[in-house]
């Protein structure tokens, strides 16, 4: 990933701020609401949300009838394709989100059919407990036979004391799979229930007498699961942006002079009328660099126009970091200007850009109150000499096999070949490069990988491994990425603690409980980036490697169960102990976390990758075995 966002502001007269906000508000956000509608009533709907996915072209046919409907006519032809591709956005990670909550509803239903006590294991095998108990330990016997040889073999030193831990985790996990295939085919009942004890009791003989009161409730929480997951799949379609508060007028209305049926029906309206309606209208999106023209005023100060908007012009106003980029963009469409589009816009430094509006604080129109955002994405390997010719390389090689398959059809119709024509164009003008300042490339050694674990009460921890040897060369805690900045974090978990307590107390209220947070943990979250990225520099580090996102959740609730099991044994004192942890050290950001972390390696150069974090160890093994598995996983492949 070589590419990071900037953003600026836009300053511009007051006529055409107005002008843009009622194209964005009136026309192009009303535009996307009935898009949504629209997709959620096709008649394939269901058959996408099993799919996990949509065709891409059916909401360009949806729309084109739009085109012409009195509601949202009169659009620059770019705002039509940014509703497009919004649309076609949301629904992709929707469809996927719901593909992913799809199978967890179905295996957890499996585990539910599978879930039975003792006493319904006895009834339907027709056998005592000790023959099922016997018949489980002879299938354990036969999937896991040398398990103790395993973890005979003699150990040296305390690292193999430390790893013993993580490899029966590793080997209950396994066999738990096997487990489950075996079940799935097996048709013998006495095998059938023997497999479904051995799962319920995490693939180990349990000689003691069970817990039925322990075992309801553990059955309950995984219907309570299994009813959550219903809910989020029926329940969630994907909403608009009610700019005018239509919807929650409508609502106070119906609260007003009706009774509600039943529970589920009051907290509807309620959840309907303390929700905070959105007041900003949906960015438009340029995809294409060439959508945007930048120019220098008469004041010396660039400005950037865009296609079907180009009777206004807006000021560039941002920081000073990033200021250099603006200039570049400038710098690009000038050279290919002066030499007569002689070179290619594909090695533009600028790669896309999105206009928004931020919400502000006032009482005047929303065109004068909100500030206006320009997003670009760029690439960070075009900001160099050598960076462009890794690009350029690349494309050529796109455009050459391109001609070659279309070459390889044999006779060519007039417009086979006047495609061939604009694509020998097009890498004539790539092989022209745009002058760059000149900087070496960053070298990493690729055994060497900085892994990095996250956890709750320590939420980053940094291994630099070796991966030819499996040895750490380094660790680093918090404390020492952090270094003097240290106190931040204590402050930032202060405050994130605060706004907890007045979130509950205005859902107590039943009162408004959106409350925004300061800037603070985004700041340490760059800190801790920027340290992690400098330590892979000063080690030459090959890649750095982030746990996936999707399992966080089962991070934190482990890193808290482990907390509370060692405080008591006792399950009362386990669970207020775990609550009460929460409060206090509460949760981190961890997906703001990974995207500085890419974003800064992106701008050195430095390899990202992801891999699956243990559940067991301290953050510094968490932090070894994730670089360590990355290795290996990359050596198979």
């Amino acid at each position: 990933m070589s590419q990071i966002t900037i953003q600026c502001r836009l300053v511009a007269s007051e006529p055409s701020r107005h002008q843009l906000w009622k194209l964005m508000a009136d026309l192009n956000t009303p535009l996307i609401n009935e898009l949504l509608v629209q997709v959620a009533q096709h008649p394939e709907f269901e058959t996408w949300r099993q799919k996990g996915k949509h065709p891409t072209g059916i909401v360009k046919e949806l729309c084109q009838p739009l085109k012409t409907d009195p509601r949202f006519i009169g659009q620059p032809g770019r705002f039509y394709t940014s509703a497009i591709a919004t649309v076609n956005y949301i629904y992709k990670s929707w469809f996927a989100l719901m593909k992913r909550s799809q199978s967890q509803l179905e295996g957890k239903m499996r585990w539910l059919e599978m879930l039975k006590s003792d006493t319904e294991l006895v009834e339907a095998s027709g056998v005592t407990l000790e023959s099922l108990r016997r018949k489980a330990a002879e299938i354990l016997a036969q999937f896991a036979p040398q398990t103790d040889t395993v973890e005979a073999q003699p150990a040296k030193g305390k690292k193999r004391k430390k790893t013993k831990k993580s490899k029966n985790s590793d080997r209950d996990r396994s066999i738990s799979k096997t487990l489950f295939e075996s079940y799935r085919d097996t048709e013998d009942i006495l095998t059938y229930c023997a497999i479904s004890y051995l799962l319920k009791n995490g693939c180990k003989m349990n000689d003691k007498e069970e817990d039925t009161q322990k075992f309801a409730k553990r059955r309950r929480k995984l219907e309570i699961q299994i009813e959550r997951l219903r809910e989020q799949l029926e329940a969630r379609i994907p909403k608009g942006r009610d700019l005018t508060d239509g919807k929650w007028l409508e609502t106070l209305l119906l609260a007003t002079h009706n009774v509600p049926e039943n529970e589920v029906e009051a907290k509807f309206w309620q959840d309907s009328l303390l929700k905070k309606s959105s007041k900003i209208p949906f960015p438009v999106a340029y995809e294409t660099n060439e959508d945007m023209t930048w120019f220098k005023n008469e004041r010396g100060r660039i400005c950037v126009k865009f296609n079907g908007l180009s009777e206004h012009s807006f000021q560039v106003y941002c920081d000073t970091r990033h200021l250099h980029w603006f200039q570049r963009f400038l710098e690009d469409q000038q050279i290919k200007h002066n030499s007569k589009n002689q070179h290619s816009s594909s090695l533009f430094t600028l790669r896309s850009g999105r206009i928004t509006w931020q919400e502000e604080e006032g009482k005047s129109e929303p065109w004068k109150v909100n500030r206006l955002i320009l997003y670009c994405s760029v690439d960070t390997r075009l900001w160099t000499a050598e960076g462009t010719n890794l690009v350029r390389e690349e494309k050529a090689e796109e455009i050459a096999k391109t001609i070659t398959q279309t070459k390889a059809k044999g006779e060519l119709n007039d417009k086979q070949q006047a495609h061939i024509k604009r694509k020998n164009s097009s890498l004539a003008r790539i092989n022209n490069p745009f002058p760059r300042p000149t900087k070496p490339l960053y070298k990493g050694q690729s055994h060497i990988l900085v892994g990095v674990s996250l956890g709750l009460e320590k939420p980053t921890t940094v291994a630099v491994v070796d991966g030819t040897t499996s040895k750490v060369i380094t660790y680093r805690s918090i404390k020492q990425l952090l270094g003097d900045n240290y106190r931040l974090l204590n402050r930032q978990r202060q405050q994130k603690h605060t706004l907890s307590h007045q979130r509950q107390v205005a859902q107590i209220e039943a009162a408004p409980n959106q409350f925004g947070e300061s800037e603070l943990g985004q700041y340490v979250d760059r800190l801790l980036a920027k340290e992690i990225v400098a330590i892979a520099q000063t080690y030459k580090a090959g890649s750095i490697v982030l746990p996936k996102l999707g399992d966080m959740r089962e991070q934190v609730q482990s890193e808290i169960q482990a907390k509370a099991e060692q405080k008591s044994d006792l399950i009362e004192v386990q669970q207020k102990y775990a609550k009460q942890y929460r409060v206090s050290v509460h949760q981190w950001s961890y997906g703001r976390l990974i995207a500085s972390i890419q974003s800064q390696a992106a701008k050195v150069g430095i390899v990202i990758e992801e891999s699956k974090q243990p559940i067991r160890g301290s953050p510094q093994e968490k932090a070894r075995e994730l670089a360590i598995t990355a290795y290996n996983s990359r050596q198979r492949t």
